[in-house]
């Protein structure tokens, strides 16, 4: 087990950035194809052949590391009423050498304040992972300047295509990945966080080439999960009195919900990481997604939601060991 300050250094470890020689910035082309005849994908995450430029340019060096971060940005698999949102903002944090290197997607909390998925990051890189940090529709810099949008809004219309958006960028990111000759093809995945382990799942069940997962305080089942949750409840009772029901709001949200397709992560080497007193995401939702994706494999911490952070060390020695696995 790491001191206090040793996981104080992991987390400030993507602000001790060294200064060496940057490489040239690279443009290049991948081609997107689906893996299989998408049966079964749902047709709002169906995604079709395609070809997509990119950029990818040096930010700094993690000399301490021996991790290269660079950005990426490359076009939206959709087409936004906000431009901004349009384009895919990612950091690619590339270990030193030849690999090949397992690679990762990494995805950010609700709160997106960038901090945590960077930190993990460096931290997988350092170890031998390549990390593709990728930002969700309407976070960072693809957020409208001077706007409060966000991927969820009481607007499910919104929510719903943001879900979507978000999801099909994924997909060409995982291609992105797969298309590195420093990256080893056979050990894809992708990593999320609350939001946006939501997020991770349901682009793992969508998309082949993510073979290993691993979602951090995340689960399944929204409204059996949510419909007696105590911050429900004041917005439940009007719900019903206008004639909802809870078989309705299940259908609903079912487009957008990770259990519904997750017989498709039975096809993927999945590990979740719960909390057992988790009130934001309480553990009967990790328990669902468990028992309807195989009964993979699932660590629980004796935490809530945000306290989570105490198992941080642990949760990304497993994680690493999961992505790193023959």
């Amino acid at each position: 087990m790491r001191t206090p300050a040793g996981v104080l250094v992991l987390l400030l470890s993507p602000l001790l950035a060294g200064a060496a020689e940057s490489p040239p910035p690279e443009h290049g082309r991948v081609r997107f194809v689906p893996v299989d005849d998408q049966a079964d994908v749902p047709q709002r995450y169906r995604l079709e052949p395609r070809t997509f430029e990119y950029d990818l340019t040096h930010r700094f060096d993690l000399e301490d590391s021996g991790v290269r971060v660079f950005r990426l940005t490359f076009p939206s698999a959709v087409e936004s009423p906000y431009r901004e949102n349009n384009t895919v903002h990612a950091e690619y944090y590339r270990p030193v050498g030849d690999g090949p290197f397992p690679a990762v997607i990494v995805l950010d909390i609700t709160g997106g304040d960038q901090m945590l998925s960077r930190s993990l990051s460096s931290h997988l890189a350092h170890r031998g992972v390549a990390c593709l940090f990728v930002q969700m529709a309407y976070y960072g810099p693809r957020r409208p300047p001077g706007s409060n949008l966000k991927l969820l809004s009481p607007d499910l219309n919104h929510t719903f295509a943001a879900i979507r958006q978000t999801v099909l960028d994924l997909r060409l990111a995982a291609a992105w990945l797969e298309a590195r000759p420093e990256v080893d093809r056979k050990r894809l995945g992708i990593l999320g966080t609350s939001l946006g382990s939501f997020m991770a799942a349901l682009t793992a069940e969508c998309e082949p080439r993510l073979d290993r997962v691993v979602l951090l305080l995340g689960g399944g089942g929204l409204v059996d999960g949510y419909w007696d949750h105590p911050q429900v409840l004041p917005y439940r009772k009007p719900y019903e009195q206008l004639g909802g029901t809870k078989d309705a709001l299940k259908k609903l949200l079912a487009p957008v919900d990770p259990l519904t397709k997750a017989d498709n992560l039975k096809k993927h080497r999945l590990l979740m990481m719960a909390g057992r007193k988790d009130q934001v995401v309480p553990a009967k939702m990790a328990e669902m997604l468990w028992e309807a994706s195989g009964r993979q494999k699932i660590q629980w911490f004796d935490c809530g939601h945000y306290d989570a952070v105490i198992h941080i060390v642990e949760a990304l020695d497993l994680a690493t060991k999961h992505l790193t696995e023959p």
